[in-house]
């Protein structure tokens, strides 16, 4: 038995019909005019107040800061009195009504602009029934004024595709105005003034729109860029400061399993539990040290290679200075309290703290003074680098990193638990001041 299955396939023209891009394009247009002109147009919008924190305004009295942040408000009022006066100097009759259907429009785009567009059309073709003493249609003066400051005042308030509908619309209306339906008895029509004036006022106003949307964007992006250069930074210093801790510390747990295993051969016979405890030790040391080169080992780069030279501590200041000094900074170092041994860590910190703050003055600061102090205190190690202002400012030149520094001071700090300011003197130099805490050995035997 053979089963036979019909395909019933839909004829064209039924179901979901393809229309041509024409068709999806005037769609869509009239869309985009329902949006932006027929939906919510009476919608209430009052006019913000203008920001004082513009550059004209700051130089402004406190009085007169306070009453410029309504400087748009009073524009459109006295836009809206102009067409008052023009259109009671045009009318005659019942001059100062006619001259309300020009004036409460322009009024009207301070709470509801896209209503005032419409207020604005409709009592167009009303004033020109009136007629006019010019003889002008189908804008008559007053209504002409009116609808060029409420077009105006309005595409400022919406986008610029608002502004695009405003004038095709008014368009239209100077289309079908002029096809025959006006009075016959006027010198002319104004239709392409309207429509030219407009057009170029409009245009000012979408460059204006476009200008303020880019430098928005421009800034935002700016402000994502340096926000991103602030955090690679501040990974590529912690890059940084883990490889060097890296090293101190694998030097020092290859030393604790080096002394672990040869410490049982300096006894004789040495007992049983002795030479467990120190096998114990080295195979404790070395799978710390595997296990650090394995976590650790991730931030290196894939040129990175291990220093052959062991890593700075204080003692190697002078030749720092000795750089420096060639560089031509003036840079003297004072050394106060009994001079220790200070855990490895701390010295290779205090050591590239002082190093980044000198390079810091050579480039911000060249031909000052600098002056490095070292304090050995009870609780820890004090450095203070301090710098003049530089003597010849011309000499100083942009620098892109600006501040990248004091960030990788930092992080150094805050891994060891201290204290750091910094900041610009009173005669114009630049201080650094640091505290790095180190335990004292009976802490640490506690």
């Amino acid at each position: 038995m053979t089963e036979t299955t019909h395909l019933q396939t839909t004829p064209p023209g039924d179901g979901a019909k393809q229309h041509s891009p024409e068709y999806r394009v005037a769609v869509d247009s009239l869309r985009g005019l329902r949006q932006d002109l027929i939906h919510d147009a009476f919608a209430y919008r009052p006019l913000p107040p203008r920001r004082t924190d513009g550059w004209l305004v700051r130089r402004l009295p406190g009085r007169l800061r306070e009453y410029a942040a309504w400087l748009p408000h009073a524009v459109i009022t006295a836009g809206a009195l102009l067409t008052l006066a023009i259109a009671t100097a045009d009318f005659g009759g019942p001059a100062l009504l006619l001259g309300l259907f020009c004036a409460v429009p322009v009024l009207l785009t301070m709470v509801r602009p896209v209503g005032a567009f419409w207020a604005s059309m409709v009592s167009t073709p009303l004033l020109a029934m009136f007629g006019s003493q010019w003889g002008e249609w189908p804008w008559t003066p007053g209504s002409f004024a009116c609808h060029l400051i409420v077009l105006t005042v309005v595409a400022v308030r919406t986008r610029p595709r608002t502004a695009g509908w405003m004038w095709v619309l008014t368009a239209l209306y100077a289309l079908v105005a002029d096809a025959g339906i006006g009075p016959t008895n006027t010198y002319g029509t104004n239709s392409a003034p309207m429509l030219i004036l407009s057009a170029l006022i409009l245009l000012c106003v979408t460059v204006r729109h476009i200008r303020r949307d880019a430098e928005q964007e421009v800034t935002a992006q700016q402000t994502v860029t340096a926000h991103e250069r602030s955090r690679r930074t501040l990974l590529e210093e912690r890059t940084t400061i883990a490889r060097e801790l890296h090293d101190v510390v694998a030097h020092h747990m290859s030393v604790v399993a080096i002394q672990a295993e040869a410490a049982p051969y300096r006894v004789e016979n040495p007992p049983p539990e002795l030479e467990k405890a120190f096998a114990t030790i080295r195979e404790n040391a070395v799978a710390a040290l595997t296990e650090l080169r394995r976590v650790l080992g991730v931030v290196r780069a894939e040129d990175y290679e291990v220093p052959d030279a062991p890593q700075p501590t204080l003692a190697d200041l002078d030749g720092l200075l000795a750089n420096v000094r060639e560089a031509g900074l003036t840079a003297e170092k004072v050394v106060t309290g009994a001079v220790r041994e200070l855990p490895q860590g701390v010295e290779l910190s205090a050591y590239r703290i002082v190093q980044e703050a000198l390079s810091n003055t050579l480039r911000h600061a060249p031909g000052a003074t600098a002056r490095v102090e070292i304090g050995y205190v009870l609780g820890g190690l004090g450095l203070r680098i301090v710098n003049g202002p530089p003597p010849n400012t011309s000499l100083i030149k942009p620098s892109p990193g600006a501040g990248h520094g004091i960030t990788g001071m930092r992080e150094r700090v805050s891994m060891l638990n201290g204290e750091m300011t910094a900041g610009g003197t009173d005669d114009g130099g630049y201080e650094v001041a640091v505290f790095l805490p180190v335990a004292l050995p009976d802490e640490g035997d506690a």
